[in-house]
């Protein structure tokens, strides 16, 4: 089968890193290949080369076997390439057919009925079920990334990049993308898959290619090559899929919720009468599919959303109406799930991002006026510890630093603030398998020091490594608390779905 994509010897360098050197691609007609590598080894920057976003330094790239020269996204069209980016880009307020159309209009008139029709077809044909008229501020994430699928299949693209595509996804939108990108090899698509998700590639590739630190570090047949191996050769040694915890002991109650009630964006409740004990060294998680409420009662806790009636007692002190502030100075920290939206500021540097909710203590201003060596110093020692790499270190954007990296100042910042309670939602969402170990021993070390931790993720296989008890939630209501060490993924998967035990019982 002949190579549709080889990329050759390609280098490209930023200010303080090596991006990309000297890695070789090949991609052939009609298959998914994997790119495997850990946050920041240059992944998206080689694709984004591929797609015309940046220009190499070094290097060729042939499309079907001829030497070309990508200069923008326009010439990568021309040449039949598309690619879903990490974060869409995706105009909230127009329809599913405007945003396809958007830049492709051509002319003083477009027929948008034709559009749609086409765009339906198209829809039907690779079983994305969307229909041209819905807006996308009220569509999911999930179909939001199938619009973008269809944007490059409207534009005729039959190469097609997939940057961490699964990064905002529920399980069950993971299933459904992973069956679109089939259906898009067998009509003879060739896809790029761009991952760190070792059990996505194992479902999907044939082939994966490794990077390592911007090096290329092996070509792999993903049949014939175990998810433990290509672990190894994404990090460079072997990785512990299953942490390893003592029972916990836990002991005094850190925050008790009392009949809680929330609303949600639709103006009715999110969270309703619930009730819940989180102590000193255990770690709560609460098990649901997504938009059970769990967002809503986590924003309640944090300070971020109104609550409608109920109490929530943190440390034996009622904080139902204190500020964000009062909470975070008694030592409440949140790593949120969105993390460009509630967890940094995108164009301040690293080092203010370490610091935003401290910033106005000693040791970084004395009398309002900053302490850069102070700042700049805490800064380092979370960059080190929790290796957020970036160009430019500390200095950097925290908008420039890949998706994973961003998560990891998060979390680095929220640990390193000594909480008495760790609100992590997410917390592993985009990392690499060696950086959710590390992370993984991190949530458990505040257990271990007398924290309380309460746990919010949509992966069960998360829930179940971390946690010591889980509550789960359906419709907003708290639909029943049991212990990690009694319990099995297919008893918490009939709660997730609103069956109680008792009632299972009396079936």
């Amino acid at each position: 089968m002949s190579h549709v994509i080889e990329m050759i010897g390609i280098r490209k360098e930023f200010p303080g890193i090596v991006a990309n050197d000297d890695i070789t691609l090949r991609v052939k007609e009609g298959e998914i290949h994997a790119i495997l590598g850990e946050n920041g080894a240059g992944k998206s920057t080689l694709m984004s080369i591929l797609f015309g976003l940046y220009k190499p330094d070094r290097g060729i790239i042939k499309v079907r076997g001829k030497e070309v020269h990508i200069n923008n996204p326009n010439d990568a069209f021309a040449l039949g390439i598309g690619m879903v980016h990490q974060h869409f880009q995706l105009v909230h307020n127009f329809t599913v057919a405007e945003n396809i159309i958007l830049g492709k209009e051509g002319g003083f008139v477009y027929d948008i009925k034709k559009a749609s029709k086409r765009i339906k077809e198209l829809s039907d044909q690779y079983g994305l079920s969307l229909d041209p008229d819905m807006v996308i501020e009220e569509i999911t994430v999930g179909m939001q990334q199938r619009v973008e699928i269809l944007k490059m299949l409207y534009r005729d693209a039959d190469i097609l990049i997939f940057d961490e595509p699964t990064a905002v996804l529920t399980p069950q939108e993971i299933d459904e993308l992973m069956d679109i990108m089939r259906n898009l090899a067998k009509e003879g698509k060739s896809i790029i898959l761009i991952t760190h998700k070792l059990e996505e590639i194992k479902a999907v590739a044939e082939n994966c290619t490794i990077i390592r630190r911007g090096k290329l570090i092996d070509v792999v047949d993903v049949k014939s090559t175990s998810a433990e191996n290509m672990a190894a050769l994404m990090v460079g040694r072997p990785v512990n899929f299953k942490v390893e915890k003592k029972e916990a002991h836990p002991t005094d109650v850190v925050l008790d919720i009392k009949d809680l009630c929330v609303k949600n964006n639709k103006n009715v409740l999110g969270v309703k009468h619930f009730n819940l004990e989180i102590k000193r060294g255990e770690i709560v998680g609460i098990a649901g599919v997504d938009g059970n409420g769990q967002s809503e009662l986590v924003e309640a806790i944090s300070g971020l959303r109104k609550i409608e009636s109920g109490n929530l007692t943190f440390l034996g002190k009622d904080i139902t109406h204190s500020s964000i502030q009062e909470r975070n100075e008694l030592g409440l920290c949140h790593i949120p799930e969105d993390r460009q939206k509630r967890g940094l500021i995108l164009s301040a540097p690293i080092s203010t991002n370490m610091v935003i909710k401290e910033f106005y203590k000693e040791p970084y201003s004395h009398h309002g006026i900053l302490n850069y060596s102070a700042i700049e110093s805490y800064s380092q020692k979370i960059v080190d510890k929790f290796d957020v790499r970036s160009g430019e270190g500390i200095h950097s954007l925290a908008g420039k630093l890949s998706g994973g990296n961003q998560q990891k100042a998060i979390i680095g910042r929220e640990v390193e603030a000594d909480p008495e309670l760790l609100i992590a939602v997410q917390p592993t969402r985009g990392l690499d398998v060696g950086a959710i170990e590390f992370i993984h021993k991190e949530i458990v070390k505040e257990r271990d020091k007398g924290k309380a931790v309460l746990l919010v993720s949509f992966e069960l296989d998360e829930i179940f490594n971390l946690s010591d008890r889980i509550a789960v939630m359906n419709a907003g209501e708290l639909i029943d608390i049991v212990y990690t060490k009694d319990t099995n993924e297919n008893e918490v998967g009939l709660m997730m779905a609103g069956i109680k035990k008792e009632a299972r019982n009396e079936g």
